[in-house]
């Protein structure tokens, strides 16, 4: 559909809610990113953006989900080693 110069991509239920789900998970372990140390800090953020630049063109649904799933799990090991690191 073309609007003005603007383009717009229309989605469906299930791509929305799994975009909304990726960019959930971008943004706790970013947030999480910056509980950790100053030195590895931008290294640990910038790792998080590579993986998800990585994957941007996957559009196989069920690949999306086991990613998604893969990504809960880095992110909560992640929490959990800067918990005992005190950080």
């Amino acid at each position: 559909m073309r609007w003005g110069s603007i383009m717009i991509h229309s989605l469906d239920l299930q791509s929305f809610i799994l975009r909304a789900r990726v960019l959930k998970l971008y943004r706790q372990a970013l947030k999480i990113a910056q509980r950790a140390p100053a030195d590895v800090r931008g290294e640990l953020k910038q790792s998080i953006r590579q993986e998800m630049e990585k994957n941007s063109e996957c559009n196989d649904k069920q690949k999306i989900r086991f990613l998604i799933s893969e990504g809960l799990e880095r992110v909560k090991q992640l929490d959990e080693m800067l918990d005992m690191q005190g950080h």
